[in-house]
């Protein structure tokens, strides 16, 4: 599956009007992966089925499915990345963007839902130490 990789070496730094300007195409990523990992909770047990018996040469009808939507997920994940956003966590949908604030390099913050950038934190914190983002930076 996807293997970021390393943020330092390959760090974007974004203009908070540039992560905006990215929201629209990461709603449409995540509402591919939101789709991809509910597919695989629905093919879950089928699929565990079928790996159960493998050695007798079966497989599943659900298999297609299951594996599209793991291509899906990873596609989408790796596009995320290629933007230079960095996945937090997946399952809410939460994105940090590398930004320059007073000389230091700290993150952007958004979570799917969110309709722009408005939270930032110190690169060492996460999500429970966000900060509003002043209107006039």
């Amino acid at each position: 599956m996807f293997e970021p990789e390393d943020q330092q070496e390959n760090e974007r730094v974004f203009t908070r009007e540039e992560a905006n300007g990215l929201i629209p195409q990461l709603e449409e990523l995540w509402t591919l992966i939101k789709h991809g990992k509910s597919t695989l909770v629905q093919t879950r047990d089928e699929i565990k089925k079928a790996s159960a018996n493998a050695h007798l040469g079966g497989g599943s009808l659900v298999g297609p499915q299951y594996i599209q939507a793991l291509k899906n997920i990873n596609e989408s994940l790796h596009t995320v990345n290629e933007l230079g956003v960095i996945v937090k966590d997946a399952d809410i949908g939460l994105c940090d963007f590398p930004y320059l604030l007073n000389g230091r390099i700290v993150y952007l913050c958004w979570k799917l839902g969110e309709d722009k950038i408005n939270w930032w934190h110190e690169t060492t914190s996460g999500y429970s130490g966000r900060q509003v983002l002043p209107e006039n930076i």
